[in-house]
Order: structure tokens, then sequence, then C-alpha cells
């Protein structure tokens, strides 16, 4: 066993250093969202069957609605660029800039070398969840997605109907692509209505019951020309086991939202990352 050293106590009672302070990001103006929010009107909607997942098209400045409209269920949310597969959400640096867990003011940030805001949230029914005794909390960008390798390796069985391969479905049917070829395009998620967090004592990542109910929703502003796929995971509201067929499973609902172009009168879509990529050269 390795020596414990005399001011261990020391050292686990330094205060933590915030990484990536934000108070510098660049700030989304909520009151001109709402304002265009109040008087859109819906242009599309997808309902996203149980176990499966669905894709839609946003127009830069539109609004998209995720909805729960039947029983507890959690989706699994991939965007990308709609006209640049490439650029797509990062989760890893949304987590970095943000937290663990989004909600309204909070951003989907894209990946290198692009880094600009993909989508806004501007409502979130959920928001008085907080963090709960256990350190949980909903909307995650901690989690990858439940996928067929991992169901794999620690079952040995042959699951299709994972968020993953959902996405991937539902990725090539709104591009045309082969699965082989969609499958790599496929990322980490933000894990709409999820309640997870780590365990204070080992570490472990952890689902919970999601509180979502029938009616509650997480709504966003596009930023930029958007597709998306949402996945209704198949362990319902991750309250026992995913990649199930035994979980109840509940569909849910995307709605699409367009303003008045007036009332985004002044904005534009973000631009990409300002570093010139010289990398030192």
């Amino acid at each position: 066993m390795t020596d414990i050293p005399a001011d261990a106590e020391a050292r686990r009672a330094i205060a933590p250093v915030i990484a990536y302070p934000n108070d510098t990001l660049p700030k989304c103006d909520l009151d001109l969202y709402r304002a265009a929010r109040a008087g859109a009107r819906k242009v599309d909607e997808v309902m996203v069957a149980p176990r499966d997942a669905g894709s839609f098209r946003v127009t830069a400045g539109q609004f998209f609605r995720i909805s729960s409209v039947e029983g507890a269920q959690v989706g699994d949310l991939n965007l990308w660029n709609a006209n640049d597969l490439s650029e797509r959400f990062y989760s890893g640096k949304t987590r970095a800039l943000h937290g663990t867990h989004l909600t309204v003011g909070e951003r989907m940030w894209s990946t290198f070398p692009h880094l600009r805001p993909l989508a806004t949230i501007v409502d979130d029914t959920l928001d008085w969840y907080g963090i709960d005794p256990f350190g949980g909390s909903v909307h995650d960008v901690i989690g990858t997605r439940c996928d067929p390798y991992t169901h794999n390796l620690l079952t040995g069985g042959q699951y299709h109907h994972c968020c993953h391969s959902n996405l991937t479905r539902a990725l090539a049917d709104a591009t045309g692509m082969s699965l082989t070829d969609a499958e790599p395009h496929v990322h980490d998620v933000l894990n709409v209505f999820m309640c997870t967090g780590f365990t204070r004592d080992t570490g472990q990542y952890f689902m919970k019951a999601s509180p979502v109910r029938p009616g509650d929703y997480l709504e966003f502003f596009a930023e930029i020309d958007l597709l998306g796929a949402l996945s209704a995971c198949p362990g319902g509201d991750c309250s026992a086991e995913h990649s199930s067929d035994a979980t109840a499973c509940y569909p849910l609902l995307i709605e699409v939202f367009a303003p008045d172009p007036a009332a985004l009168r002044g904005w534009e879509p973000p631009q990409v990352n300002g570093y010139d990529r010289s990398h030192g050269r």
C-alpha cells in the first residue's frame, strides 16, 4: 500500500480553481430570443417513436422544442451544421465551459476548428430540479450514449436499438448515406431529461429516474442552420437500465417554430472561432 504523506489532509484541503471561467463568453440576448419566440409560428414537427430516433432540420434563427408527451422518457440529442457535418456538437468542451448539466442561457458548442454556439437553451421546465442530494441533475453532457459495442462488451449480446444505432439510422435516412458512412458522424450527446451524476465514493457515472412529466420540455434557439437527430432511449426514464426491450418507453415530440424575421433584427449567426490556426508555425 502507498504510504500516506504527512500533509495528505492539507493537500486535499486545497481549494479548487475553475478551469475555464466563463464570464467572458459571448453573451446571448435571452430577452431578444424570448421576444422573437413569443410571436413564432409552428412550421414542423417530428414524433420520435420509443426505442427509435428521428431527424429534423432547423434554420438559423428558428426555435426547436423537445417535449415529453406520454410518459417519463429521456432522449439523446445530436446536432450538426446542416451544411457541413464535420461541424457538430462537442459535449466535452460544452461540459468544460458550462458544467456537467445544461439549462437556460447555456449553449451547445461545436467542434474544432469552429468552436461556436450551435444552439442556445431558452426554456427548461425542469430548471426547478437543480442538484439533488446525490449530486444528480438533468440534461447532462457527461454520458456518452448507450451503444451496441459497450452492450456487447458487458453482456455479449447483440442489441440494435441503443441510442448510437438509433442515431446512426436516423442520420443515414436524413442524408442518404449508408449506415457505414453515417456512423462516424454520430457523436456524444446532450442527454435531454436524463438525471445523472457521479457517485461521491467511487466516482462512477450514475443515472436515476428522470423527473420529466408529460408536458415538460426543453427549448432551443438555433444559432446556425442545424440538422438534428434525437433518440428516444431504450432505457425509458433510466431508473433501472438502458439497452432493454423490457423497460417502459415513450415517444418524444420535436417541434420547430419560425419567428417573424423582424423580431430578430440585429441578430446574426455566430462566426467561426477566431484562432488563426497557425499552431505556432
